[in-house]
């Protein structure tokens, strides 16, 4: 996925359509020329639609379609006849968007499951014939109801990657380089800080035709979470990851420290985010000689299952694939 057409917050102006008027009719035939009411319901207006789709991974497509009016229902007419309803317009957007109000950001559903639908606004309901308003002291009402208007509302559209395994660690862990070498995803790679800006997605092949999803998400720096950095963006789309991989590069300073202080950001974000499954990856094991690298690992205290990779030497990418499959799929 490029990273110029991954669009994650989005804002839509949305309006619902008007509910149709109720009709004001008499029966009115050859051979009855005072027949009573028979003034038919108006149409409901189209609602505003959220429907999930797998295929999608941005929400780029509304970024350019800002506004999105429904159909009014129609009026009713004669012979109880029920004006029709307004179309509905349907958003179609990725799974894990959440749809906010702008107005105070307050939540309010989110979509998970592909082909799911959830009405953002309501169409209006359609007023009511003058039939319904006959009674024993009015055979000939000329009343009947107006439809309901419709709603409009500027809504928030975020997106929060779904994936079973997302990577976490500091600029220049080699996260992206991992994700290239396990699947046919072409993130940005280069050693400077914050080569990834927007999460790579890659469906990652195993054993007998099976896969997982894996997102790289753009490196966490110290005070992330108050918004330092890629900050609260980062954080966002980690929510919905099953694994969290921690990549700490072999020539870290300390990778018992670096492991805490990733950890830590987690916690002062969301502390539920500790209960998710983690697996710490050593990155860029071909750095050292392996005298050193059984060295280091001996002073890794972390008690998590880990992992000494290479990406570019391809050195231990089945064991990890195999190690998360096992994580994925524990019960």
């Amino acid at each position: 996925m490029s990273n110029c057409n991954f669009i994650d917050y989005v804002t839509i102006f949305s309006k619902s359509g008007n509910g149709g008027g109720g009709s004001k009719h008499f029966r009115r035939e050859k051979f009855v020329p005072k027949g009573g009411p028979d003034g038919g319901d108006g149409g409901r207006g189209g609602h505003i639609i959220l429907k999930g789709n797998k295929q999608l991974w941005t929400l780029l497509h509304l970024k350019y379609k800002k506004h999105h009016k429904a159909e009014n229902g129609k009026m009713g007419g004669g012979s109880k006849k029920n004006g029709a309803n307004g179309k509905d317009i349907i958003i179609e957007v990725p799974l894990g968007t959440i749809a906010k109000s702008k107005e105070n950001e307050e939540k309010l559903f989110e979509i998970t499951e592909n082909k799911e639908e959830k009405i953002l606004l309501e169409g209006g309901k359609g007023g009511l014939g003058n039939h319904h308003f006959k009674s024993a002291t009015n055979q000939a009402p000329l009343h009947s109801q107006p439809g309901e208007k419709g709603k409009e509302k500027w809504i928030i559209l975020e997106l929060k990657v779904l994936a079973d395994v997302g990577l976490v660690g500091f600029p220049n862990a080699g996260k992206s380089t991992l994700l290239s070498v396990v699947s046919k995803a072409k993130p940005k790679i280069g050693d400077y800080a914050f080569t990834t800006i927007k999460p790579n997605l890659g469906v990652v092949p195993f054993k007998e035709y099976k896969s997982f999803i894996m997102a790289d998400i753009p490196g966490i720096i110290e005070g992330a979470s108050k918004g330092k950095g890629l900050g609260l963006r980062f954080l966002r789309h980690i929510e919905r990851n099953s694994i969290l991989l921690f990549m700490i590069p072999i020539n870290s300073k300390n990778i018992n420290k670096e492991y805490e202080l990733l950890l830590n950001e987690l916690k002062m974000y969301n502390k539920e985010l500790l209960d998710k499954r983690r697996v710490l990856v050593v990155s860029k094991s071909d750095l050292i000689q392996k005298k050193e690298l059984e060295k280091i690992k001996k002073g890794i205290t972390i008690k998590i299952s880990s992992i000494c990779i290479s990406s570019i030497q391809n050195d231990g990418i089945e064991e990890l694939k195999e190690l998360i499959w096992k994580k994925i799929n524990k019960k």
